[in-house]
């Protein structure tokens, strides 16, 4: 009685077989009478209890594991009752009472098992949502204090700014006043005395008239 491997690399799933001891692990089974999955929290395990109780009780050898599962489930705690019933320390009947309160019992305990795991998730994820919250609040606390502490800064800066431009104006202001206009004395300007244009008299020359010189007529002959 061994588990055989199946499910992906990291969220392992068993069958539990009945196989030769000789077989490889995950090899040939004669018979599959449940499964397991140990990466449900808690663990979960499907047996068929009849043929698991008859192969046990016919000598079947169960590995660790397997055995760890047979006695969670019951069956190594039935063969046990059975075993007295075969020697006569109680009936059939009185072993099948005393299996039943054994099996509330445990379906009891593993149910206040669940629901301790389920408060415990709750609570865990509870417990991590108040301290998200408080780390976003203390992350806006923050936040809202370095904007506050920048426009301060800026509203200080202005006003330095604001206070240096009129100084500036009150300054330049100052020195317009200090600078008194310079009174231009006027100038006198002298007489200027004319003096008078005396005109030359202009020589008139006689006009000379050349004689005109008369050319002589050429004769043309006439013609007879």
């Amino acid at each position: 009685m061994r588990l055989q491997r199946h499910g992906k690399k990291g969220r392992p799933f068993y069958h539990i077989v009945i196989a030769d001891g000789r077989a490889p692990r995950d090899g040939r089974f004669i018979e599959k009478i449940g499964t397991y999955n140990p990466v449900a929290k808690p663990a979960e395990i499907d047996l068929e209890f009849a043929k698991a109780y008859d192969w046990y009780s016919k000598g079947a050898d169960p590995t660790p594991t397997v055995k760890n599962i047979l006695s969670d489930i019951g069956v190594l705690y039935y063969d046990h009752l059975m075993r007295g019933v075969k020697k006569g320390a109680f009936t059939k009947e009185v072993a099948e009472v005393r299996f039943n309160e054994w099996k509330e019992a445990k379906e009891a305990k593993a149910h206040s098992a669940v629901k301790a795991v389920e408060l415990g998730e709750k609570e865990v994820n509870k417990k991590r949502l108040e301290a998200e919250v408080k780390a976003n609040e203390a992350r806006a606390e923050e936040i809202a204090k370095k904007r506050m502490k920048e426009m301060e800064a800026a509203r200080k800066a202005a006003a330095g700014e604001t206070a240096g431009e009129e100084t500036e104006e009150v300054a330049e202001e100052a020195v317009v006043e200090e600078e008194a206009p310079v009174a231009e004395a006027p100038v006198a300007e002298a007489p200027v005395a004319e003096e008078p244009v005396v005109e030359a008299p202009v020589a008139e020359e006689p006009a000379t008239e050349e004689p005109a010189t008369e050319e002589p007529a050429e004769e043309k002959p006439a013609a007879e």
